[in-house]
């Protein structure tokens, strides 16, 4: 994975090397100069922190357990990122995750760099008291690179504010006396955290997809209907008609824009298919979310898997196998669960033509061409699932002034930033031949350039 955002960096510089707009003062062998010393510096992370952290289990016994923190690149400001507890949590991973991070920062124009952290375990496994012990020992293990102008974590898969209070508190105790506010995003309101956190991504992930299949196509149909890109012909295939989707992955992202969906007044879709490590639930005629939303809340977050849960949860829904998902008739798939979902080789049963990336990574890199090339629009993880990174901004700084926002406030701020960077990346592809996602990377990547530039980092 690691590569393949490297593979992507430097195809987006490739690119910029011929757009007469991207640093128009560097000419000749300069340009060229500039262009390879900007694949060096945004292909490679900063610094790569790993650490074993010893952990004392209950039983008694003690394991040493793999715990990274990536910082990637801190040009637009202090690197920001979740931790995932994950048991796929590797090197390259984060490696991966913290470039993603560098440059939807610089898409949405939020004042962070890149960083990603992540602990290789299946936190089910683990009791709260372990748990609480894993969270201590990953602030003291990375003590020196932690703050709040340093490196600001946050949730991912596998984490939540609980354990975003929890390090908090530990970073708080290491660092007696200095701001601890800001050292954690995405904490409990009690402890700082900011009204909407826990919402912000999956709302951000539909909002990407409403803006488009409404405001957007409604505002621009006739200029569309004579583009000659061929995912303009798939969007304006769900114009002002009832919508069919399904949506991968019930957790903090998928639930709620699973529920953001079911409550839309704008568009007339129907969510007829959700999964998660278990199970997909099919129903043509529609799944009742707010009756799964209210199940998954008392049953450990899982969604119904027998036909005897399926009634007691209150809802109509035939039982599949969890990916069947990915390969159901629908007008919009949603991946909101992990990465490397569609791939190489399942693509080739994938039907959806719309597929949105709540996610990160979840389409392989050649799974990603071969869909582009079918005319599916893919709506890309570092355009759609910004929501989260938004918002921890917002608490960031609210811990800073040590006041804070309503609901109504943050949601209304996280849209406008996020449809702002749609006004502006709409319409660079629409009127070219790339996919979505190059376009989101060549935008960003011509920021974070411009900006290392003109502090003379390139000489």
């Amino acid at each position: 994975m690691a590569k393949q955002t490297t593979d992507v960096i430097e195809k987006s510089l490739r690119d910029l090397h011929d757009d007469p707009h991207f640093i128009p003062e560097l000419k000749d062998d300069s340009r060229i100069k500039a262009v390879n010393s900007l694949i060096t510096i945004l292909s490679t992370p900063n610094h790569i922190h790993k650490s074993y952290l010893r952990v004392a289990r209950e039983n008694g016994e003690i394991e040493r357990i793999p715990a990274f923190r990536m910082q990637h690149n801190d040009t637009l400001g202090p690197y920001k990122g979740g931790i995932r507890f994950h048991e796929s949590v590797n090197e390259e991973e984060v490696i991966n995750l913290s470039a993603l991070m560098t440059l939807k920062n610089a898409l949405h124009e939020v004042p962070f760099g890149g960083g990603k952290g992540g602990v290789a375990i299946d936190p089910r496994r683990y009791s709260v008291k372990e748990l609480h012990q894993i969270c201590a020992k990953y602030v003291q293990y990375f003590a020196e690179i932690l703050g709040p102008d340093k490196d600001i974590p946050a949730p991912d898969v596998g984490t939540s504010a609980r354990e975003m209070d929890w390090m908090m508190s530990e970073y708080k105790s290491t660092h007696y006396g200095k701001p601890y506010l800001g050292s954690f995003t995405g904490k409990s309101v009690l402890n700082g955290g900011s009204l909407g956190r826990k919402e912000a991504t999956g709302k951000g992930v539909y909002f990407t997809l409403r803006y488009l299949l409404h405001d957007y196509l409604n505002e621009n149909h006739q200029q569309l209907s004579h583009s000659q890109n061929q995912q303009a012909a798939t969007a304006l295939n769900c114009l002002n008609r009832p919508i069919t989707l399904a949506v991968q992955g019930f957790g903090n992202v998928g639930s709620v824009m699973a529920t953001e969906a079911y409550n839309c007044e704008f568009l007339n879709n129907t969510i007829i298919a959700v999964s998660d490590r278990n199970v997909t639930l099919y129903n043509p005629t529609g799944i009742d979310i707010p009756a799964l939303t209210k199940y998954t809340a008392n049953n450990h977050g899982d969604l119904p898997s027998s036909p005897e849960q399926v009634r007691e949860a209150g809802v109509q829904a035939e039982l599949l196998d969890r990916e069947e998902i990915l390969f159901l008739d629908v007008d919009v798939l949603v991946l909101a669960a992990l990465e490397d979902q569609i791939r190489k080789d399942n693509v080739d049963r994938v039907r959806s033509r719309i597929i949105v990336e709540g996610a990160n990574a979840p389409i392989t890199g050649e799974a990603d061409e071969i869909l582009t090339v079918e005319g599916a629009l893919i709506l890309p993880d570092i355009l759609a699932n910004a929501g989260g990174v938004i918002v921890s901004y917002f608490e960031w700084l609210q811990g800073r002034e040590t006041q804070y926002y309503s609901e109504s406030e943050i949601f209304e701020q996280l849209l406008n930033k996020m449809e702002k960077t749609m006004r502006t990346i709409y319409p660079l592809y629409f009127g070219a031949s790339k996919s979505l996602r190059q376009t989101c990377y060549d935008h960003a990547i011509m920021r974070i350039s411009t900006i290392l530039y003109t502090q003379g980092k390139l000489f």
